[in-house]
């Protein structure tokens, strides 16, 4: 039997609950909110921004992955930072940060200042999302945590979903900077509130900057971040890739290193002998990677087989956001981790995603059954990411929150920029084996489509078989890497022992 998560927590030194905790949540979950759209809003604003600010595709990746590497890459030091400055200051000038950021890149008048501004909003993005996580573990207490970091983690659905829907209404009333410029109220809006209602917290022990694993981290990480985004573009065997992946792989070595032996580490090393912490770490990567992809092969499937602009295929998805915010805000999904425990949760919530995407790919045609199954996997979601997050933070003191955070943060980029690449790989190769021989030269479904001429139906054809063979192996993706996720951790919970738990 999973260790319950109540009494996993009840032997932490946690802060006694603080008044206005719900309304800080939702201050917290705010800033969380506008964090994750611009991971996604930007997508329907390609081609305005090419055209407006000429930009060549080489931009418009950077444009779109600059943010994502900045933010991946500062995770771990911001979750230190956190710790060791203070959790409400960070999240202050994580704030103030992103609304300087946001904008730069709405009053950008080239792409190079557009890829700047971006940059400086993933600075403060880092700390965004390490800081209001780590507010949050400070502000519950062990008995409404569950249903707080359940709050939380919907949030980062919501967002991933609305995005593109977002920018398609924006875009059609107003210029392109308003994507950005919209961040700009929420912002003040929630760096008032969190300067009026936030407490502060740090750890007490948390001792001067340690500047050698903010750089070996940073540096480490945004590499390896970055040979896993231009794998499919570039080619896993291409020189940049390997060397990037192998330079990253070494800095993060020499992070490891230096961590053991500074007095007082960003990091510390200690948190991996723990079974349930290390447990939990594996959980986070093999969860976002099947979960990432599967989402991220669905998107597709919206858009170029079903025929949708990227804001309706974003707004079709919106079921599936919205069951997950309803079952975390009804407190469902809190209590049913509670009830099943933590492993057994992740569990049934990854089998949820996996058969909901197995509905989706091989059901009968119509909205109807992709309804059914965005509900199915709204609520795996629901269950599933919750009950990891809070492994990961339950597994380490409280003190120590920023820390988790940055942890929790930096392997659910690793393991959604894996599972975006490897997914995207699958189908690629699929679709590039089911192309006529005139067309096996096409990088792309729209290069493919222009190519076509007249066979434009045999192109569209071997998409969709393409979408559905690596939605297939999305599916079992999921369900592999949730069974595994969970068997790690209740192995590791039960060999620590009530005692150690």
């Amino acid at each position: 039997m999973s260790a319950d998560p109540a009494t996993v927590d009840a032997g932490r030194a946690a802060p006694a609950p603080v008044p206005h905790r719900w309304l800080i949540l939702a201050v917290l979950c705010l800033a969380q909110l506008v964090v994750v759209l611009d991971n996604t809003v930007l997508t329907v604003a390609v081609p305005v921004l090419t055209v407006e600010l000429d930009a060549g595709t080489a931009d418009v990746q950077w444009m779109i992955n600059a943010y994502a590497l900045v933010l991946s890459g500062l995770l771990l030091s911001a979750g230190g930072a956190a710790d060791r400055y203070g959790r409400r200051r960070m999240l202050l000038l994580g704030l103030v940060l992103f609304g300087l950021g946001s904008t730069a890149a709405g009053l950008a008048g080239t792409a190079e200042q557009l890829i700047a501004a971006r940059a400086g909003m993933g600075v403060g993005g880092a700390l965004l999302v390490t800081a209001t996580l780590a507010v949050a573990m400070q502000v519950f207490d062990a008995a409404e945590r569950s249903r707080a970091i359940g709050v939380w983690a919907a949030t980062s659905a919501l967002g991933f979903a609305a995005g593109p829907p977002i920018g398609g209404f924006v875009l059609a009333h107003l210029p392109w900077g308003a994507i950005f410029l919209l961040n700009v109220p929420v912002v003040l809006v929630c760096l008032l509130a969190a300067r009026a209602l936030v407490p502060e917290s740090r750890d007490p022990a948390g001792g001067p900057l340690d500047l050698g694993g903010v750089v070996l981290s940073t540096a480490g990480l945004t590499a390896i971040v970055w040979a896993i985004i231009s794998g499919p573009e570039r080619g896993w065997t291409s020189v940049a890739v390997l060397g990037a992946g192998a330079a990253g792989v070494l800095l993060l070595a020499s992070f490891v290193g230096w961590e053991r032996r500074v007095a007082h580490p960003m990091l510390d090393m200690r948190f991996f002998r723990d079974r349930r912490f290390v447990g939990a770490v594996s959980g986070v990567v093999l969860i976002t990677f099947g979960a990432t992809g599967a989402l991220f092969l669905l998107t597709q499937h919206l858009q170029f087989v079903r025929g949708y602009p990227a804001w309706e295929a974003g707004l079709r998805m919106a079921p599936f956001a919205l069951s997950i915010v309803v079952l975390n805000v009804a407190g469902v999904a809190a209590s049913v981790i509670r009830r099943l425990g933590r492993p057994a949760a992740i569990a049934v919530g990854m089998t949820l995603l996996a058969g909901g995407l197995a509905l989706v790919t091989h059901g009968p045609a119509g909205y109807g059954t992709l309804l059914a199954g965005l509900v199915v996997m709204g609520a795996g979601c629901a269950l599933a990411n919750p009950a990891i997050v809070e492994a990961v933070m339950s597994a380490i003191p409280t003190d120590k929150a920023g820390a988790g955070a940055g942890v929790d943060g930096t392997m659910t980029e690793v393991g959604s920029s894996l599972g975006v690449a490897v997914l995207g790989a699958v189908l690629n190769a699929r679709f590039g084996a089911l192309l006529p021989a005139a067309l096996a030269g096409a990088g792309s479904f729209p290069a493919a489509l222009a190519a076509a001429g007249p066979d434009r139906e045999v192109v569209t054809t071997a998409f969709a078989e393409a979408l559905r063979t690596g939605q297939t192996v999305g599916a079992v993706a999921v369900l592999a890497g949730g069974l595994v996720a969970a068997a790690l951790l209740h192995r590791a919970e039960r060999m620590a022992g009530p005692t150690s738990a």
